[in-house]
Order: C-alpha cells, then structure tokens, then sequence
C-alpha cells in the first residue's frame, strides 16, 4: 500500500518516485507521533497490508479505490471525524 501512495504522490505532484517516498515516509511519521499508538499500529498494518484496498462489504476490491482517499478515510475515523 505504501507503494501505491508514494506512485500516486509522484503522480499527483509530479515529482520523482525517490522524493515522494520521503514526503510520504515524513507525513506517516508525524502522523504516527500525532495519533495514539494503537492507531499508529492500525496504520502500520494497513499500510503493510498486501491488497492495500479496503474490501466492500461483500469482500470484492472496488475498482476505482483511490490510496489517498481512503488513508483520509482511515485517519478520520481514528480521528473521530465522519
């Protein structure tokens, strides 16, 4: 997943692959300082999950998952945002 994140980074900022991983690499860790520590466990395993999709409630991967979108999703329900 974090994989994903840093090509959708690059893309989105146009920027190099090699400097995308050290924006994502530095926003994950002052996430991971900011949250409790077991929501820096629960991103950690996301981001180390294989698929790197949320499933939908049926199981299936959706088709058009964006990475970012659903950290943002993740971080504002560890957040207690809806």
């Amino acid at each position: 997943m974090a994989n994903e994140i840093v090509k959708a980074v690059a893309k989105k900022a146009k920027i190099p692959e090699a400097v995308a991983q050290i924006a994502v690499d530095t926003a994950l860790n002052i996430l991971k300082t900011k949250l409790p520590p077991a929501a820096g466990s629960i991103l950690d395993s996301f981001l180390s999950s294989a698929s790197g999709s949320t499933a939908s409630k049926k199981g299936a991967k959706k088709k058009d998952d964006n990475p970012l979108e659903e950290l943002g999703n993740i971080a504002g329900k560890l957040l207690g945002k809806k």
